[in-house]
């Protein structure tokens, strides 16, 4: 019997409003993968869409964490990074990555920054170049366009949507093939959304795509990252870890879009967690 993988998830934890570690922890899980959570922050709720919320910094007990896991010496198969609340946070997850790919551990990182061309409130500039140094020690990185423009500094509204230019937007962000990348958002049509992928074992661009439901739900991207890391960590390769993944959102989105749920509340995945189980083990 072959062991369980071990992935590190690096991320915050919201208590209501699906994102995050109530989404990693859930999907890693159905997918075979053994999840190691170590959370940035508590939030009461995330932060789109909500006021008020509670916002509990954890990045004493996560350098004490990591620490920890060193004088262990555990072996993690994955680290997998999320949203951080400080550029220090971002630091200490730099060094962990790089500790943990000396056992060779797989770096996926998705530099949470923005969405929809603007940048989160709650990041600053320090932020960004310490993000942007973080995701240099990714062996796989998984932007969105606005993440894309942040890491490159270029103008959002300068990312192309032709094919040459998403290849060569895939090209820098990989810098020159030393990591692979997963850019998301890329819709090769009307009516269609997916990924542009960079493999950078062997040097190929590919697109996934499928259908878009219609609805934009919070969650999406942490769902989409989830699934990608998961079937990476079980041998899948890029192409087909991506396309996983966009197919799984693509299943949750069209399961939530009929609900009419307020945004905020994020996409409804759980239902459908034994999808992810049956296509792992085939049944």
């Amino acid at each position: 019997m072959t062991r369980t993988p071990l992935t590190a998830a690096i991320h915050d934890l919201s208590g209501f409003g699906r994102c995050s570690l109530t989404i990693v922890l859930p999907v890693l899980s159905a997918m075979g993968v053994q999840c190691c959570p170590m959370p940035t922050a508590c939030l009461s709720t995330h932060t789109g869409g909500f006021e008020g919320n509670t916002f509990l910094d954890l990045t004493d007990a996560l350098s004490g964490a990591m620490d920890h896991y060193r004088r262990l010496r555990l072996h993690f198969d994955a680290v997998y990074t999320g949203f951080m609340g400080s550029a220090r946070q971002m630091e200490l997850s730099a060094e962990f990555l790089r500790w943990a790919r000396q056992g060779g551990a797989l770096a996926v990182v998705d530099p949470v920054m923005g969405d929809n061309g603007r940048l989160y409130r709650t990041y600053t500039p320090e932020m960004c170049a310490a993000m942007s140094a973080l995701a240099a020690e990714a062996d796989v990185i998984v932007p969105n366009r606005t993440e894309a423009a942040l890491l490159l500094d270029v103008p959002f509204d300068t990312l192309g949507r032709t094919r040459e230019e998403t290849g060569r937007i895939l090209e820098a962000l990989s810098l020159r093939g030393r990591r692979s990348v997963v850019l998301t958002g890329v819709g090769a049509a009307p009516g269609k959304t997916g990924a542009a992928c960079f493999d950078r074992e062997s040097g190929a661009v590919s697109l996934v795509q499928t259908d878009f439901v219609g609805r934009a739900f919070h969650g999406t991207g942490d769902l989409f990252a989830s699934v990608l890391t998961g079937a990476l960590v079980q041998g899948a390769p890029l192409t087909e870890a991506a396309r996983q993944a966009a197919e799984f959102v693509r299943l949750c989105a069209a399961h939530t879009a009929p609900q009419n749920l307020p945004p905020r509340e994020g996409i409804d995945f759980e239902p459908l967690l034994g999808r992810l189980t049956k296509e792992r083990s085939g049944l």
